[in-house]
């Protein structure tokens, strides 16, 4: 029992804080990306799409996206597969067993994960995107399959040409986006 806690000792130092330009760009991305889904969303906000468009998980997707544009959780691969996967995940996962949210819950986010590993685009918002399509409320649910479509797959497109645009503004040969497309 004692060595199991000896695991969990720290093994390094905290990384020292990341340099002032990288933190304006991850700034000015994140601020172009939701403001762009969010816009988005109040044109939209005649319907009943546009009443849930912005989904929180559009915000872990942009601390990937524009904090850490190399990473591989968030290339484009990811960002789209990993999010379209898990909504879809979520809403079948919904639709078979909704009556038992907890059970919904659990299942949507780990079958998520697995998915997302055996297809290569684990993107962690989408363990997020899959427990919103069980949570989500009425105006999701009501969406469907559709929630895939919109607001994820459009949400993340979104995200994505925003990535494109400002990851390589930067004159950092460092910071540059996308590392692979598939």
């Amino acid at each position: 029992m004692r060595f199991y806690f000896t695991r969990m000792r720290s093994k390094d130092i905290c990384p020292p804080r990341q340099p002032l330009k990288k933190i304006v760009w991850s700034w000015v991305g994140a601020f172009c990306g939701i403001y762009l889904v969010a816009s988005l969303a109040n044109y939209m906000s005649e319907n009943l799409v546009g009443t849930m468009f912005v989904i929180g998980s559009f915000g872990a997707s942009a601390v990937l996206v524009y904090g850490a544009p190399l990473a591989e959780f968030s290339q484009p691969r990811n960002l789209i597969g990993g999010s379209v996967l898990s909504a879809l995940i979520g809403v079948a996962v919904y639709q078979v067993c909704g009556d038992y949210v907890v059970l919904a819950s659990a299942l949507a986010v780990s079958l998520s994960i697995a998915f997302m590993y055996l297809t290569r685009t684990l993107h962690p918002p989408g363990g997020a995107t899959a427990l919103i399509a069980v949570i989500g409320g009425e105006n999701v649910h009501q969406l469907g399959f559709l929630y895939a479509l919109m607001p994820v797959f459009l949400g993340s497109v979104l995200l994505l040409l925003v990535a494109l645009v400002v990851n390589n503004l930067s004159t950092d040969p460092k910071r540059h986006y996308p590392v692979y497309w598939i």
